[in-house]
């Protein structure tokens, strides 16, 4: 049988011995046997019938032993990590310390090798964590707010005969040069003055300029060959647009809405103000709460994984936007990152097994149509694309340690800046449940739940290739048409 020893050499590594019996060995020697007889030629046998005797008179007994320990060594490495109880998080360098004696068969195959693993960590106790967020309402200027949201999507652009001031839409002319060659340009293109989504110093540059006007500013290009690099850039403004907004009555109320009056479209609006200050104040408590876990409790993180992460990230084009290069500094940024993510994995991990928290179906399809958006995907492509790179149990754990940090936020204290005490009830509790209870009280309303409220995808989320020229674009177009099909407050 298999036996293993485990030698601790830190609290996240380990040396692990496995020794397997002669007997145990036995099996992948006739194997080995059998796939030499297969492969070897030998005068008066036909090809898979040489005999032992002469496989090790030709051959050598030595070999085929070697055969059988290469062929299983795999196998009795997972049987070892078994009976040893570890789960690993590197793949060890498996050194043979001793095999069988050729000629007697007497003695053990024994191997080992060293390889990091999950730290055993000492959950603390997390029912009652207090943590303070900001304090919020949903006064007249948030629901104001709101109701200029609507009102831009349906709102027009004009032409205006003034300089350019912020919030206006212009079309302007850009040309980038470094040392006096010109590196790239553009004519045409579309941009909201002030919403920092091109060069950094064109807003600058816009403000008080008159269509037929130009103005240079240096600044740091972020896309194409000449990525990172210090540049001058020439823009000419072409022309300026403001956006006219339709005034918020009944016929606007109509048009925006499944509403027939102004009065019943603020109140609905209202509605959604508070429940954006709940999703504002769960998010804000939500990662403070998991602050506060991690400070009680020490996480030892194996340089195996900080190291393999960092790599992944650069070699894959993880780095591939304008300030994401492989730098010191920025390398020294993902190694902390990773260890922070690999902190909250063990934390949140125990909690959930501590709780007994699954994951269904409904849960994993949501979570797989939520991301799949950020992304630009289908979810069923996407969910193809996940089940084909064997990612579904990743996703089914993150989705699994989101659940668990919404528990241990549904068991803190929250209060806000003021003192008042913070409800998240709608925030923490899954929708199905929340479902299940309004039914029960005869109240169909649901909530939003913990997972809903998240702002991040799995890894990789972070950076974003959309084109803001196209962004800008897309919005002044839809400035221009009014969308009559608008179902913003529904």
């Amino acid at each position: 049988m298999v036996k293993s020893t485990v030698e601790n050499l830190n609290p996240t590594r380990v040396k692990l011995t496995v020794e397997v019996s002669s007997e145990e060995l036995e099996p992948k020697i006739r194997a080995a046997y059998k796939s030499i007889a297969e492969q070897v030629q030998v005068p008066g046998f036909r090809k898979g019938k040489v005999p032992a005797p002469i496989i090790d008179q030709r051959i050598g007994r030595e070999y085929v032993i070697q055969t059988a320990i290469n062929d299983g060594l795999q196998e009795f490495y997972q049987q070892g990590l078994a009976e040893a109880e570890i789960e690993p998080l590197s793949r060890p360098e498996v050194e043979v310390d001793e095999i069988p004696d050729p000629k007697t068969d007497e003695g053990v195959l024994r191997f080992s090798g060293e390889l990091d693993i999950k730290p055993e960590v000492e959950l603390p106790e997390y029912s009652g964590l207090e943590v303070e967020v900001e304090a919020r309402s949903a006064d007249d200027e948030a629901v104001q707010k709101q109701l200029d949201e609507l009102r831009g999507r349906f709102g027009t652009l004009v032409d205006v005969e003034r300089p350019a001031q912020k919030d206006d839409f212009v079309s302007i002319d850009l040309v980038a040069t470094i040392d006096g060659e010109t590196v790239d340009s553009a004519d045409g293109l579309s941009y909201q003055v002030g919403a920092g989504t091109m060069l950094e110093g064109i807003d600058e540059a816009l403000e008080g300029l008159s269509a037929g006007e130009d103005a240079t500013f240096d600044t740091t290009l972020s896309g194409g060959e000449h990525s990172g690099e210090q540049a001058s850039v020439r823009i000419t403004l072409q022309g300026v647009k403001e956006r006219e907004l339709p005034e918020a009555d009944d016929e606007f109320a109509q048009m925006a809405s499944e509403f027939d009056t102004a009065e019943e479209l603020m109140a609905d609006l209202r509605t959604k103000a508070e429940e954006e200050v709940v999703v504002e104040q769960g998010v804000e408590a939500r990662d403070k709460v998991l602050e506060e876990l991690l400070s009680l409790v020490e996480v030892p993180v194996p340089e195996s994984v900080v190291e393999s992460q960092v790599e992944q990230h650069f070699s894959q084009g993880d780095h591939s936007s304008g300030d994401d290069h492989d730098t010191d500094e920025h390398r020294s940024e993902i190694e902390e990152q990773t260890r922070q993510a690999f902190r909250n994995e063990i934390v949140l991990d125990l909690v959930a097994d501590r709780e007994e928290i699954g994951v269904d179906q409904s849960e994993l399809i949501e979570y797989i149509v939520s991301t799949a958006s950020q992304y630009g995907m289908e979810p069923n492509q996407f969910a193809q694309m996940l089940d084909q790179a064997g990612q579904v149990p990743m996703i089914m754990g993150e989705v699994r340690r989101r659940k668990a940090l919404a528990k241990v936020l549904e068991l803190a204290v929250v209060k806000d800046t003021e003192g008042a005490e913070v409800d998240l009830s709608s925030f923490v509790t899954p929708q199905g449940e929340q479902d299940e209870d309004a039914e029960d009280a005869g109240d169909a309303e649901g909530a939003g739940d913990a997972e809903g409220a998240e702002e991040q995808g799995p890894a990789g989320s972070e950076d974003s290739e959309s084109d803001p020229l196209e962004t800008q674009e897309a919005e002044m177009a839809e400035a221009e048409t009014p969308d009559e099909e608008s179902d913003q407050t529904k």
